[in-house]
């Protein structure tokens, strides 16, 4: 099994091998591999190192402060001690940031001493606190990048020998429980200290409405202390209704920190309208399969399928547990074009070629001529197409978002709508011309893919003079 992160922090890699070691005693091992890939330039695993945690670093667990060994575990040091006994320690290998050596091609790991890595501070093998790893954990390759101009990799390759025994089994489950009753612990402690305060906080309020409410019962008019009473129970409310609303907002925002939501796409109106304007077939159903990362107006519109529909549903059922960076097939896109279009949203060409099949209105069909001269050029107007018929067609179109489709030499219209495979690309079809909604990449891979044409320059705006 070969581990691999793009990541330099012993953290995420040198620690989760050593706890993989540890846990797995004697039923796997870690190889050495400094004899394969000769020419790839690597150096050895760490054997020490610090853990960071809020600006501060730890070199060992017992350093780090009560309230964050829940977060900061022991198995994200390195140990000294080892359950493992038969493997083989070589000699340590110390950590020195004044040396920026690549190591060569050659290097063999086993028949090295003291060598010097450059880790930029991570960690220094003379402090007398630090512990190094008795794990082989020099057997691992850390490709930095300024060692052969590429990028940052860790690799480990481990090997099984053998089944787990049965106490090594019931070891890791009493590990695993006592960790997760621990944080069940803290996670209780935590929501009762904040269910505490905002009970003080409550208080707080409530006593000094109460000093108002007696103040104002000395008064002689009973009819202004009711009033005053009133408007002490009123702001009590807003107060709380603000309280309640910042605490929504604060939750809202920590638990989509860094990450979109995913939303069902439900608004039926602009489904039936995306649905009519592009003739998409009943069998090809919109409804329940569209998403959106947005939560006020949806940009994008993404495509999902029945699997991960009921993922998504899922995960909504359970409290939405599953942060989604990424999902589905991007479908629709929301367009701000003033050329009078009844349609709100533009196809996306990425999901062309999965509702192509499906569409029966929009669709117009481009000489290879003209189809060539749409990739180079981006923009063209409709009197300078070379095919006059097409350039009527498109004029007689109404303005929006359409698909063109290559026709390939004398073939009839009919018998490309039966192609399941057709060269097509996304256009909007303007006021007096026709444009191209394809990335340049793209369009410069369909003039190399279908026309050969590499020496072509692919144009973002570009003067119809060109094409004449």
């Amino acid at each position: 099994m070969v581990y691999s992160t793009c990541s330099m922090n012993p953290v995420e890699n040198e620690a989760v091998v050593a706890e993989l070691l540890r846990r797995s005693g004697s039923s796997v091992e870690l190889l050495d591999v400094s004899t394969e890939l000769r020419e790839l330039v690597r150096r050895p695993g760490l054997g020490t190192w610090k853990v960071n945690d809020r600006g501060s670093w730890f070199q060992t667990h017992e350093d780090v402060p009560d309230s964050r060994k829940n977060v900061i575990l022991p198995s994200m040091f390195p140990s000294s001690t080892s359950i493992h006994e038969s493997h083989k320690v070589y000699n340590s290998f110390d950590v020195n940031s004044e040396y920026n050596v690549p190591f060569s091609r050659n290097f063999n790991i086993e028949d090295t001493n003291n060598v010097n890595c450059d880790t930029g501070g991570i960690s220094s093998s003379n402090s007398a606190q630090s512990l190094d790893s008795k794990f082989p954990l020099h057997r691992c390759m850390r490709i930095v990048p300024h060692d052969q101009d590429g990028g940052a990799f860790f690799i480990a390759v481990i090997h099984k020998l053998s089944l787990l025994n049965e106490n090594q089994v019931i070891k890791v489950r009493k590990t695993e429980n006592l960790l997760s009753k621990n944080r069940t612990v803290k996670l209780q402690e935590q929501c009762q200290h904040r269910i505490v305060s905002e009970v003080l906080d409550d208080n707080k309020l409530l006593d000094e409405q109460t000093k108002l409410s007696v103040a104002n019962q000395t008064s002689k008019d009973d009819n202004l202390t009711e009033v005053k009473m009133a408007s002490d129970v009123e702001y009590s409310q807003t107060e709380s209704g603000d309280r309640s609303r910042r605490m929504d907002k604060l939750d809202y925002q920590h638990k989509w920190k860094g990450i979109d939501p995913v939303l069902f796409f439900k608004d039926e109106a602009v489904i039936k309208n995306i649905v009519s304007f592009f003739g998409i077939e009943e069998s090809f159903s919109l409804e329940g399969h569209l998403v959106t990362r947005s939560t006020d107006n949806a940009r994008r519109i993404y495509y999902v399928s029945k699997a991960v529909q009921d993922i998504l549903e899922l995960n909504i059922q359970v409290g939405e547990q599953i942060k989604i960076a990424s999902l589905g097939v991007k479908m629709f896109e929301r367009h701000r074009s003033k050329d009078g279009c009844s349609c709100a949203y533009r196809l996306s060409y990425e999901g062309l070629s999965l509702l192509f099949p499906y569409m029966r209105k929009r669709i117009l069909h481009a000489s290879p001529v003209d189809f060539q001269h749409l990739l180079q050029y981006r923009t063209i107007n409709f009197a300078r197409f070379a095919d006059a018929r097409f350039g009527e067609e498109a004029a007689s179109m109404m303005p929006g978002c359409c698909v063109v489709v290559l026709r390939e030499g004398y073939q009839i219209a009919d018998s490309i709508a039966s192609d399941p495979s057709p060269i097509a690309i996304v256009c909007w079809r303007g006021r007096a011309t026709m444009n191209v909604l394809v990335s340049p990449a793209d369009r410069k891979e369909l003039l190399e893919y279908r026309f050969g044409i590499k020496a072509f320059k692919v144009e973002d705006e570009k003067s119809n003079k060109n094409i004449d």
